[in-house]
């Protein structure tokens, strides 16, 4: 199935000063972050992957034009250098929930498929813009700057396997960055070696964990260029993308919650809700004095054996809810679009929620979340309790009141069972936590 390969990669020349000149992946990076970044080093990757718009810009002088000169120039002058054909093995050291873990990827080309073939698979929806931007991007300097995040199934660690004489050499690159969060970088160069692990996974799908954007403009720009250029070979460059591909069984693989904020709701259905709640769900009344750690620790335990929970803060109250008989009935009878939802979909919890709390309970469609109404979302459950109980002097009446849904979060075998029944997640269902850095090998696609 997946064809995975390994490719030319373009990296930074000088590995010991790393951390100046890596950044996150462009869609995590605030505008503070980005003066920061370019305040950093001269040479950091930020003027390639999120360049800044400059007065006078047009069609012929934009940020996409200098990423592509910019990154002409350091490949010129050495600043970048270029590997035989290797694949690269990546690690990275992180802190989450007051654990310490490390997760793996394999850093590789990757062929592109359809979603149809049935190869590649994605979970959630995509957005137009974030694919406007990165394909003119790809466009201007016909490379991947950052990678792809996938994941794959290895329940024996076969690959593992493979890759622990790897981890035992001198890495590439060694270091810590701005989060106190390490990385390193090994190069596998040996033909046997990297032909055992392409060998591995022509028999495996691939799930797209982070990065759907950027895998369907991968998509488009490979269109463009077979039209323009009237067919290409079927090993051209441009028919891959670059990838971290790691195991869905990694005990790295860390999946954060990302809680939503309700708002400009209405009034009737809100004077209603306790008792479409209890429709659904057992209600248990909570402290209005917990902080957020102690609702998530409340909230984490009422999921423990895989029951959908959730914890909603109103402005003069917080309760636990719990999924109970009927609301499990509810779920397994779904009308209209929803009623072909395969059971990894309906078991999912925030398909529960959404379709319980939010539908049923607040009258706020999918559409509606689609277009961006009512819901908003934040990881940090602090602030999202804190915009709940600061409206606590609205009425029901004025339809001012904010509510707050903390949830669980995704289990990461969940990804691959709803991807593999054809369906897609609620917007914001997964967040893979740390990012994966952006400037370690770039993959070039001509």
């Amino acid at each position: 199935m997946a064809d995975v390969r390994p490719m030319p990669g373009i990296r930074y020349a000088e590995s010991s000063n790393l951390a100046a000149l890596v950044t996150p992946p462009y869609d995590v990076i605030s505008p503070e972050a980005q003066t920061r970044y370019y305040e950093r080093s001269p040479e950091n990757i930020i003027r390639l992957e999120l360049g800044r718009d400059e007065p006078g810009d047009d069609e012929l002088n934009n940020r996409y034009t200098r990423a592509a000169a910019i990154f002409a120039d350091w490949r010129l002058h050495g600043v970048f250098t270029q590997d035989a054909p290797s694949l690269y093995l990546y690690e990275q050291r992180f802190t989450a929930q007051g654990k310490e873990y490390h997760r793996l990827g394999l850093l590789a080309r990757v062929r592109l498929e359809p979603w149809s073939a049935g190869v590649i698979l994605p979970h959630e929806r995509t957005l137009s813009k974030p694919k406007d931007d990165r394909l003119k991007l790809l466009r201007a300097c016909a490379a991947n700057l950052s990678p792809i995040m996938a994941l794959y199934d290895d329940p024996s660690s076969e690959l593992q396997g493979i890759l622990a004489e790897t981890m035992q050499e001198q890495p590439l690159a060694d270091f810590v960055d701005e989060a106190g969060e390490g990385h390193r970088l090994w190069q596998i160069a040996d033909s046997a070696l990297a032909a055992r692990i392409t060998d591995f996974f022509r028999d495996r799908q691939l799930y797209i964990a982070d990065g759907h954007h950027r895998y369907e403009t991968c998509l488009t720009y490979r269109d463009e260029q077979t039209a323009a250029r009237k067919g290409v070979a079927e090993d051209d460059a441009v028919n891959f993308t670059l990838m971290s591909l790691s195991a869905i069984e990694d005990p790295g693989l860390v999946v954060l919650p990302t809680h939503r904020i309700l708002r400009d709701l209405n009034p009737v259905r809100l004077a209603a809700l306790d008792e479409t709640l209890a429709s659904y769900f057992t209600v248990e009344p909570l402290a209005t004095d917990l902080d957020a750690d102690a609702l998530l620790a409340r909230l984490r335990a009422a999921g423990a054996d895989g029951t959908t929970a959730a914890v909603l803060a109103r402005p003069a109250d917080t309760l636990l809810l719990t999924l109970n008989a009927e609301g499990r009935a509810a779920m397994a009878t779904l009308e209209g679009e929803q009623a072909q939802a395969s059971a990894a979909w309906r078991a999912l919890d925030l398909a529960v929620l959404h379709e319980l709390v939010l539908r049923r309970g607040l009258g706020i469609t999918p559409e509606m979340v689609q277009a961006g109404e009512h819901v908003s979302y934040t990881r940090d459950a602090a602030t999202a309790i804190a915009d709940a109980r600061a409206e606590q002097a609205n009425t029901v009446a004025e339809g001012g009141t904010t509510l707050a849904l903390l949830v669980n979060p995704t289990p990461p075998v969940a990804i691959r069972d709803v991807a593999r029944a054809g369906d897609r997640m609620p917007q914001k269902s997964t967040y893979f936590y740390p990012k994966l850095i952006t400037g370690l090998v770039i993959n070039p696609v001509w």
